[in-house]
């Protein structure tokens, strides 16, 4: 068990944040947290319909709340381009940004429009092209960064000799492999700030296990139905031994605005899968910065999306 963590919260009032995966879930509570504590909150969404009733129900929750949607498919880089041109056009500086969207365990193997495995090209790759194309706005607010990983971190890696699985495909490794990248990739982002001292923070934060729709029925995904997962983890939350939604989002809150946020930290719940956020030591597999580096070089070289000189 970690340290448990300093649960205040800073003032973000006038400030912007910018939440993905925030029209359900865990990404509309960490929303809501944030438009509480004062934050002007944009919310990227792939369903406009469900983003409008998120930002409706935190208005609610958050009387007068600044909230609003744009549109983003994480799974397109030309979606990604779309996003970080617009919000880098209006010239907002920007103090927050959740990296918190993501697919699981599709029943086979799919690709993103880029043709990426959609795990990896969803949860890393957008995700490092958002954050890369929105640096400067990042660097001008002295963001606080924060990547949703998974407990699917804990072990596995990234499979560098076919990282897209077009060989052969597993779809578990492949769910870990993509959480490992997220993690990763906070942890080189960091780094890469100190070093040229862009004024940004970026952290990890994994929710633990709680009954999101992450493993919720997705015609989409080709999952007509609940999968047994998500039926499991529904009666492990109602017993109190997985977390609930609103639990499972304290440890990105924390990550992400919290008074004693600092950097290359990892918050997640003191017992593994539940439990009051705590600041958690490193799983092994995010521990090589070795790794980390070389992720960031292949995730360019795959993206086609680099720092600007």
């Amino acid at each position: 068990m970690g340290r448990i963590a300093d649960l205040s919260i800073a003032d973000l009032t006038g400030q912007r944040a910018v939440v993905t995966g925030a029209s359900d879930g865990i990404g509309t509570v960490i929303a809501t947290r944030l438009a509480r504590a004062g934050a002007e909150v944009v919310m990227p969404v792939r369903s406009a319909d469900k983003g409008e009733r998120a930002a409706k129900s935190i208005r609610a929750a958050v009387p007068g709340a600044q909230v609003a949607t744009r549109a983003l498919d994480l799974s397109s880089l030309n979606s990604v381009a779309a996003l970080t041109n617009e919000l880098v056009s209006e010239g907002r500086p920007i103090a927050v940004l959740v990296n918190n969207a993501g697919v699981m365990q599709p029943p086979a193997r799919q690709v993103t429009q880029d043709g990426f495995e959609l795990q990896f090209g969803t949860n890393h790759l957008g995700h490092f092209a958002l954050t890369l194309g929105l640096l400067p706005l990042l660097r001008a607010g002295g963001a606080r960064v924060t990547h949703q990983t998974s407990i699917a971190a804990r072990s596995g890696s990234i499979n560098w000799d076919d990282p897209n699985w077009e060989r052969t495909y597993d779809v578990m490794k492949a769910y870990s492999q993509s959480k490992i990248a997220v993690a990763l990739f906070a942890r080189e982002l960091d780094a890469r700030s100190r070093a040229g001292g862009w004024g940004i923070t970026s952290n990890i934060a994994h929710p633990g296990i709680s009954p999101t729709n992450l493993l919720a029925a997705q015609p989409g995904l080709g999952r007509p139905k609940d999968s047994a997962g998500r039926r499991l983890i529904g009666v492990l939350a109602r017993v109190g031994i997985a977390g609930s939604v609103d639990s499972a989002a304290q440890p990105g809150v924390i990550a992400a605005a919290g008074i004693a946020s600092r950097g290359d930290q990892f918050v997640g719940p003191a017992r593994t899968i539940g439990g009051p956020p705590a600041e958690l030591g490193l799983w092994k597999p995010l521990r090589s910065m070795d790794d980390a580096r070389r992720l960031w070089e292949a995730s360019e070289q795959l993206t086609g999306v680099r720092l600007s000189s």
